[in-house]
């Protein structure tokens, strides 16, 4: 997966919202210019998982945009994903690699370490995520990912990568300048009151750096 394609706004879904709200929320991200959606949904049953799954699907590809699947390699499989990100307690890269095969992505959480990337990019990741940038409402007690930490992994690693926790439309512009290709999203853009102006606004942070 070339570097290039993986740059922007990557929305990441909230937990617990009803199916309805969820389809219109990503539909309007993908308005505003989003082209990577990640589906975070770790405590529904999986019928219904499944289901918003091949409905996100569904939509992401009528606007040309990538589906990510978290933490669920069957699931990713089931409805055809883009790709699929995981965590550290949730799975082996190197096992999800050979299953998914080259052309689909893969994406791994590092938190705030810098060896850890680099073991997930030999284990075949194709973008790496950092976290938490800033406070984050989601996960309040984890550990800061600072300014210099992105930066020296976009100098040293040779993929893509990504800023989460805590992101907002004011403050992601120290992470581009940092050299940040991805930014995972989850509050500021799904609590927006303009879901789709908000979105566009992130677009328009890329088009300047």
């Amino acid at each position: 997966m070339a570097q290039a394609e993986l740059r922007g706004l990557y929305a990441v879904t909230p937990d617990d919202l009803p199916r309805e709200t969820l389809l219109a929320g990503v539909a309007a991200a993908l308005a505003g210019g989003c082209r990577i959606v990640q589906l975070r949904d770790k405590s529904g049953p999986m019928p219904e998982r499944l289901a918003r799954a091949h409905a996100l699907r569904r939509l992401t590809r009528d606007h040309g945009a990538r589906l990510i699947i978290n933490d669920d390699l069957a699931l990713c499989q089931l409805v055809d994903a883009d790709g699929l990100h995981l965590g550290r307690d949730d799975g082996d890269l190197r096992v999800a690699r050979a299953i998914l095969g080259p052309q689909r992505i893969l994406g791994a959480s590092c938190y705030a370490d810098l060896e850890a990337a680099r073991r997930a990019c030999a284990a075949g990741a194709d973008y790496v995520a950092f976290g938490t940038a800033f406070p984050s409402p989601t996960k309040p007690d984890a550990v800061r990912a600072p300014l210099e930490l992105y930066a020296r992994a976009r100098a040293e690693l040779p993929v893509a990568v990504c800023a989460i926790g805590g992101i907002t439309a004011t403050n992601a512009a120290a992470l581009l300048d940092a050299g940040v290709d991805l930014l995972a999203v989850i509050t500021d853009l799904f609590s927006a009151p303009d879901i789709t102006a908000r979105a566009a606004q992130y677009q328009r942070l890329f088009e300047k750096a």
